[in-house]
């Protein structure tokens, strides 16, 4: 049976697991320690305000239920960080990026971390 995540605590510990980035969209995977296949979908304030964050949403659970079952992880956490541009996607391609994105975590495949480094430009205190 597919869970749904719904603590904090859950969301951040699958910051620490395998990322995959997509045009629409982030995906995270971890291991949950047997507890089956669990989702979690989030959506910050700087991709729209709340009519926009919610049809992302619903579009990112609805591709989740649809893929999971078959091609989820086992016994892992996943979850899908919405990026600028991800409401407007196609459907069917945001479908196939999931399904990329989940081969890749199966086989242990992740992005790059971004850096702590500060990014650059305007800066505070830099010299001008």
């Amino acid at each position: 049976m597919i869970q749904v995540l719904t603590k904090r605590s859950d969301f951040l510990a699958a910051n620490r697991g395998l990322r995959n980035a997509r045009p629409g969209f982030v995906l995270l995977t971890r291991p949950n320690g047997g507890q089956g296949i669990r989702y979690g979908v989030t959506v910050t304030k700087k991709i729209g305000n709340a009519v926009v964050r919610n049809r992302m949403k619903r579009r990112f659970r609805e591709l989740l239920r649809a893929a999971l079952p078959e091609r989820g992880l086992p016994h892992h956490d996943h979850v899908l960080i919405g990026r600028s541009g991800g409401v407007e996607r196609n459907f069917d391609t945001m479908a196939e990026e999931l399904d990329r994105a989940l081969a890749r975590a199966r086989d242990g495949k992740s992005d790059p971390r971004r850096s702590s480094r500060p990014r650059r430009g305007n800066r505070k205190g830099a010299a001008k």
